[in-house]
């Protein structure tokens, strides 16, 4: 990996405890992010990941790993660092969207499959998610066109709605998601 991709992608420091004293478990690129090579300057990132039932000390494995299901079930959870590019590059002659959607199938097992065909970028999860904007600017938009612009330093709190992410800037944008896996009522 080059140097100019590798200072692109997050830094991870994970800590634990061995004989009851806190020590330093991990330093370096989280081993889950991803420069999509379809979508010129989209990054994604699978940080870290918590059972439902998380019990302390944890156990030294690495649960942001793949195959890892980015959806999180009900009461599980997943930090994610992901920058999104300019909506320009995918209004590009050159973008692909074929290899774009099975690049992140590949990458994005279980997010990529709620993406609607019909509306690009819309998707629902079953998750509040905490979405912070880290450095940048980006649009929520909501059912109906409905949007609000963030900046660096706002947060959105995704009660499970239907959404997408929209850089409508000439930079890039990067964001910290937290998402916390929910249920909905079965539909009658």
């Amino acid at each position: 990996m080059s140097a100019d991709l590798s200072a692109s992608l997050p830094r991870r420091v994970v800590t634990g405890i061995r004989d009851g004293k806190s020590v330093f478990v991990s330093d370096g690129e989280v081993p889950n992010a991803r420069l999509h090579q379809s979508v010129t300057g989209f990054m994604t990132s699978v940080c870290w990941a918590t059972p439902a039932q998380l019990s302390l000390p944890l156990d030294g494995s690495d649960p942001s790993l793949p195959p890892i299901r980015i959806p999180p079930a009900q009461g599980e959870t997943r930090l994610m660092i992901v920058r999104f590019p300019p909506d320009t590059v995918m209004a590009s002659a050159s973008f692909d969207p074929v290899a774009a959607a099975a690049e992140q199938r590949h990458h994005l097992p279980g997010l990529a499959e709620l993406f609607e065909p019909d509306a690009p970028g819309m998707h629902t999860t079953d998750t509040v998610d905490y979405d912070i904007v880290l450095d940048g600017e980006i649009w929520l938009e909501l059912d109906d066109g409905a949007e609000i612009h963030l900046r660096q330093g706002d947060v959105a709190i995704q009660c499970g709605t239907r959404h997408a992410w929209r850089n409508k800037s000439d930079s890039p944008v990067t964001m910290a998601f937290v998402l916390v896996g929910a249920t909905r009522p079965e539909a009658e």
